[in-house]
């Protein structure tokens, strides 16, 4: 904005400037050249009177300090015998047309003027066999005639201006941009745990006060929304596990043991949907809007936990990470989760003594990605990690649901592939910070 505002301003201002200052120029050139016109006006008066004293010893005296003066006017007498005082000797049909009819005139010669004044001697001297011309030539004023100066003055006066807008320009797009800056950075940190809360900077324009008002007022609501979900969510734990608990008890006292490890079975698949469910629920809770976590350190040391299980059952566990922090859009805690609920599949389907890989490496663009094989039987067919509860292989499926949860939350995906160790690979793709 502040930029586009400064190229508006400047475009514009130099626009109006040259629509000035060209004419302007033109002008001057104009003004310095009827000055010359009006010197040479005063130079035939001098000149007349001189001729008329009929001495052309003096007349040439004269006329040889005034053509040496550089005023870009030269003055040339011409008499009817042919004879001619002055730097451009000679007679066209203007001068003699001047002559004859006794008045003077001006022409444009060249790129100046030429004024021709004939002269009376008095007496019989009306005559044109007698009446000497005074031919004053005037040229059209060059830059070392004061044009040049005037041309860069008003060149300087419109660089002043254009600079003096460009800067009120910036001044004013300053102040429309940096309150805007400020709320834009205030509202980025907006849910994050690790900063403390603080309202929206209200400065600026009216309009962007108002709009950090409207943001202010916007967060204080959806405070209140989440401190009713949080305790929403703590009524519905409290809830939920007072009756799983009951049941257990009752559970217990069956005479059926078969049955009684059946609805065992069923109740720990229901206490882990119960807690599954207010896990994600408390999500904001735990890590705000903004989850920030570096892959290499989280997925490194929850891969080493999982070593010694593998070392129990005989399988090859190799874990493969870079020396470097990769930042990923996803809190520390979801990728833990994420990392055991892929490796609680392969310990859990996978026999014993089937080899392990773990492997994270930068995804093009930024990100993550996590492979995960296994020398297994591979994916059952029909599986869809989309759905909970729905797995193919005899599970409940929210292990898989929670890493597709949280790759797609982190800008990801999952992909389900086939392994070169003859099992499962389990490609997940984890976005970088936002």
């Amino acid at each position: 904005m502040r930029r586009s505002l400064i190229v508006t301003v400047a475009a514009t201002v130099a626009m109006v400037l040259v629509a000035m200052l060209v004419p302007m120029a033109v002008l001057v050139q104009s003004y310095a050249l009827e000055d010359r016109l009006a010197q040479a006006a005063l130079e035939v008066q001098a000149t007349e009177t001189v001729v008329s004293g009929q001495d052309k010893g003096a007349v040439s005296v004269y006329l040889d300090s005034v053509n040496d003066a550089g005023t870009g006017i030269r003055t040339t007498v011409l008499y009817p015998d042919g004879t001619a005082i002055g730097p451009t000797p000679g007679e066209d049909d203007r001068v003699a047309e001047a002559r004859r009819t006794g008045r003077a005139r001006v022409d444009d010669a060249g790129d100046g003027a030429q004024i021709l004044v004939p002269v009376s001697l008095g007496g019989n001297s009306t005559l044109p066999e007698l009446t000497p011309v005074v031919r004053v030539e005037v040229g059209e004023p060059g830059l070392g005639s004061g044009v040049l100066r005037a041309w860069l003055i008003l060149a300087a006066l419109g660089l002043v201006l254009w600079v003096g807008a460009v800067v009120l320009a910036d001044r004013l797009g300053r102040s429309f941009v940096r309150p805007i800056a400020a709320l834009a950075a205030r509202a980025e940190t907006l849910g994050d745990p690790r900063r403390e809360d603080a309202a929206v900077p209200v400065e600026g324009p009216a309009e962007v006060q108002a709009l950090g008002g409207a943001l202010n007022r916007l967060v204080g609501r959806i405070e209140v929304l989440l401190e009713r979900e949080r305790r929403g969510v703590s009524d519905l734990s409290h809830r939920l596990r007072t009756p799983i608990t009951a049941m257990r008890l009752r559970v217990e006292r069956l005479g059926d043991p078969t049955e009684a490890t059946r609805l065992q079975a069923d109740l720990d698949e229901l206490e882990g949907m119960v807690d599954h469910l207010v896990t994600e629920a408390r999500r904001s809770e735990r890590e705000g809007l903004v989850a920030r976590s570096d892959a290499v350190a989280v997925l490194g040391e929850r891969a080493r936990f999982w070593e010694p299980l593998a070392e129990d059952q005989g399988r090859a566990f190799e874990v493969v990470v870079p020396g470097g922090p990769i930042p990923v859009s996803t809190s520390e805690g979801d990728l833990a989760a994420l990392l055991d609920a892929l490796l609680d599949n392969v310990f859990t389907h996978t026999p014993e003594g089937a080899a392990v890989r773990v492997r994270l490496t930068p995804a093009p663009g930024g990100g993550a990605l996590l492979v995960v094989e296994d020398a297994g039987p591979g994916y059952p067919a029909d599986l869809d990690v989309t759905h909970r509860g729905v797995s193919g292989g005899g599970s409940t499926g929210l292990g898989m649901s929670i890493v597709a949860a949280t790759a797609e939350e982190s800008a990801g995906e999952v992909r389900l592939l086939r392994s070169d160790l003859g099992g499962a690979r389990t490609e997940v793709r984890i976005g970088a910070p936002r």
